[in-house]
């Protein structure tokens, strides 16, 4: 199997890749992302992924590089991660009672020949209503803190989320179902997915 390579420094993501079975090595892109402001948050995704596995794919002659970039949208406003404890306390509560969608965009590139495939995907996210002292103790767990919008579903902050529409996976920051389909183009097969039960898809 040629070399693979995850193209960032999320532990969340290399967990999850790790699940479809597939081995692969993990080298962080350096490039900094410029702050969405308008147009379509699906192409911005798409881009930023593209421009990171670029940037990692130029290191290597032959390997097949993985990048992502997850965020979310409130009211068609970009919620990022926030540096402050206050900022994830002013996201928290915006999104308090109320649906975002968490976008991510990757994508699959062919260092040797520079062949890629870019995808995103949304998932619908519903926030039950929260106190000030329920948003208050959840940030001062720390989870809250250089994550995308805020919270951590697969962690604490599953206590936050009411419902979700879509891909649970790709709010924790990397759509598997999609990504693998991505990688049987490029002769890749992720077996290890079909033995997950269908809740964990």
């Amino acid at each position: 199997m040629r070399k693979i390579v995850l193209a960032s420094a999320s532990p969340r993501r290399a967990e999850l890749l790790r699940q479809t079975g597939i081995k692969f090595e993990v080298e962080p892109a350096a490039n900094e992302e410029a702050p969405f402001k308008t147009g379509d948050p699906h192409e911005y995704a798409r881009s930023l992924s593209l421009s990171k596995a670029r940037e990692v794919g130029a290191r290597h002659n032959d390997a097949l590089v993985i990048a992502a970039d997850t965020f979310g949208m409130l009211d068609g406003r970009f919620i990022g991660k926030p540096r402050t404890p206050a900022g994830a306390v002013k996201i928290l509560e915006s999104m308090s009672g109320k649906r975002h969608t968490v976008i991510s965009g990757f994508t699959v590139l062919d260092s040797r020949s520079g062949d890629y495939v870019s995808r995103s995907v949304e998932t619908g996210v519903y926030f039950r209503k929260l106190s000030r002292g329920e948003v208050e103790a959840y940030v001062t767990t720390g989870e809250p803190l250089d994550k995308a919008g805020a919270y951590a579903i697969q962690g604490k902050g599953a206590a936050l989320v009411e419902r979700i529409e879509g891909d649970y996976y790709n709010v924790v920051g990397l759509p598997l179902a999609a990504l693998a389909e991505a990688l049987k183009e490029f002769g890749v097969d992720t077996p290890s997915l079909l033995s997950l039960p269908p809740r964990e898809r």
